[in-house]
């Protein structure tokens, strides 16, 4: 266990605390939920700078890294369509969320086949990210009545599904190859 893991490991702790921040009945808990969330997401560039800068990469943190960032977008989206229920937030978080699966178990599978490699993370993920992760703060740090932020919000969701779909359609392409062959038992 080392600095960059423990950093990782705070990230998944926080989640509970920021479920019960976005239901307290109070005006500010929208604030300080989307504060949780926004801490956790720069504790993500964090663990992976310092794990990068002291030279504490590990397995453990190579797996857990990225649970720790599914979880608080997956929690964070699902709390913000019971919040919002309605079409504009519903459907990117389908797609954000659906698109995790299918990316997850293609990786998982390619593993497999050793060639992992091939699915790696490119760096329109890091812009659907960036996207993402400015789109939940803003939602979260507002109630769900139609404002301009929550018209941001909304537009930066729909941008980060937008690259979350064609990033899955690039990751589908390069496995192709794989996925279309046929077994010769």
């Amino acid at each position: 266990m080392n600095i960059p893991n423990l950093i990782t490991v705070l990230r998944v702790l926080l989640i509970p605390f920021f479920i019960l921040l976005f239901y307290l009945p109070y005006s500010w808990s929208y604030v300080a939920s989307s504060s949780v969330f926004a801490f956790a997401a720069a504790t993500d560039w964090l663990d992976g700078y310092l794990a990068r800068r002291l030279e504490q990469s590990t397995p453990f943190g190579a797996f857990l890294d990225p649970v720790a960032d599914k979880l608080m977008v997956a929690v964070a989206l699902v709390l913000l369509v019971q919040e919002h229920h309605n079409v504009w937030l519903t459907l990117p978080a389908a797609v954000i969320i659906g698109r995790e699966i299918v990316i997850s178990a293609l990786r998982e599978w390619m593993a497999e086949l050793g060639a992992r490699a091939q699915v790696a993370v490119s760096n329109m993920g890091k812009w659907k990210t960036a996207a993402q992760m400015l789109a939940l703060i803003i939602l979260l740090a507002n109630p769900s009545d139609f404002s301009f932020w929550v018209l941001v919000g909304y537009a930066l969701l729909l941008v980060a599904a937008g690259l979350t779909l064609w990033s899955m359609l690039q990751y589908l392409r390069a496995a192709w190859p794989h996925l279309k062959t046929t077994s010769t038992k």
